[in-house]
């Protein structure tokens, strides 16, 4: 068994670690932000693939004391890194975070391991300089309560770039949050879904994905398969059998509307290219079945009505750290109230860095939850229909 460690927002991490559950993995532990997982081998496939929660897999190469620099650059040279690098690659140590330890700094830190990596390197193959020519690998330190946790980077791009948004709007929601905002609101593939404020599309996308169980990393490219023992055709059979898993017999309702004319053709293109994904996938198992793709439609929220008795309207507004400025986003949840008259019997979720919010709409959420997106730290506020009003 190897052990990995994913990262995902905080907040979120016993969502991901639902996720890893459900992949078979055992969960080994969690911090702030990641969650520590054992598994197989296949794993490093899996899991990269198939996570829509996590905003990066890495593995863990060493977990050891490390009250002094000496420490810190034994456990490092300690670790087989001939065995994950080529003799062209580039090492970076790119963040290095520190809690409660004697080695207080980053930069530090970050120079002791990147000489401990390329000093094992140069032991092992004979080489004084390295023509750094190659792919590029990243590795990762935590440094808590003087132990000192060594990952390797097996994503590459963050997890949360699924490869299908190539038209975005001037402040997209990651994907990731997206699907956990889903899970959040127990969100199932039958119940009707809307957003009112689509933007590029983001969480209508997620919401199909999920749906139809398309696996999300089916549309990018990994830094694990620059790895010397990368095995494509373990890969490619790994990609069959979550195909395979692909539902496109279920109906499903989940669309979107923007009053922009133009963010509305962006999502469209956004969600052309995550359904083609899809239909590659299908076809490594000789499927020429077709993905239903999510409706998009240009509308104002105030002109939206209910068109099922239930469902559930989810969204993430324009607010003023995103776009334009804080009275204005006050202003708008002001007037999203009449969302409460206009979907009766829907639960609602909205996700906003605005602590007014609840004041602004004039209700209070029936559920709070912290989450950070991004940088910001924001609220997602869940209205299951039961919730008094705020005088």
């Amino acid at each position: 068994m190897d052990t990995y460690v994913a990262l995902c927002a905080v907040g979120a991490e016993k969502i991901l670690g639902n996720e890893l559950k459900q992949l078979g993995y055992t969960l080994c532990g969690n911090a702030p932000g990641r969650v520590t997982f054992a598994a197989d081998g296949d794993a490093l496939y899996r899991a990269n693939l198939c996570l829509r929660t996590s905003d990066r897999v890495y593995m863990l190469m060493a977990s050891y004391p490390a009250a002094d620099f000496d420490a810190l650059f034994e456990g490092c040279y300690a670790v087989p890194w001939q065995e994950f690098f080529k003799k062209d690659s580039r090492v970076v140590v790119d963040k290095v975070r520190v809690y409660k330890s004697r080695l207080n700094s980053e930069h530090s830190v970050q120079s002791i391991i990147q000489k401990a990596i390329y000093t094992k390197l140069g032991d092992i193959w004979h080489m004084s300089t390295f023509p750094e020519s190659g792919a590029e690998f990243n590795v990762r330190v935590y440094l808590d309560n003087d132990t000192a946790i060594v990952l390797l980077d097996t994503s590459g791009d963050a997890l949360h770039k699924r490869g299908y948004r190539t038209e975005a709007g001037p402040a997209p929601l990651r994907e990731t949050t997206a699907a956990v905002l889903l899970q959040e609101l127990l969100w199932r593939r039958k119940t009707p879904l809307h957003d009112p404020f689509c933007g590029s599309g983001t969480i209508v996308i997620e919401a199909a994905l999920y749906a139809h169980n398309i696996a999300p990393g089916f549309g990018r490219r990994f830094a694990f398969e620059q790895f010397p023992f990368y095995n494509q055709e373990r890969f490619i059979e790994i990609k069959k059998r979550e195909a395979e898993k692909i539902r496109t017999d279920v109906v499903c309702r989940i669309t979107g509307s923007d009053k922009d004319a133009d963010t509305i053709r962006a999502a469209q293109i956004n969600a052309e290219h995550a359904c083609v994904a899809a239909g590659r996938a299908l076809q490594l198992i000789g499927s020429d079945a077709k993905i239903e793709r999510p409706e998009f439609i240009v509308s104002d929220f105030a002109d939206l009505k209910a068109p099922y008795e239930s469902g559930v309207l989810l969204c993430n507004p324009p607010y003023g750290e995103r776009l334009g400025d804080s009275e204005s986003a006050q202003a708008l949840y002001r007037s999203m109230a009449s969302l409460f008259a206009d979907f009766p019997g829907w639960q609602i979720g909205v996700i906003t860095c605005q602590k007014q919010f609840q004041k602004c709409i004039g209700r209070y959420a029936s559920a709070l939850k912290s989450l950070k997106a991004g940088n910001l730290d924001t609220t997602l506020y869940i209205y299951n229909g039961k919730e008094k009003a705020r005088n």
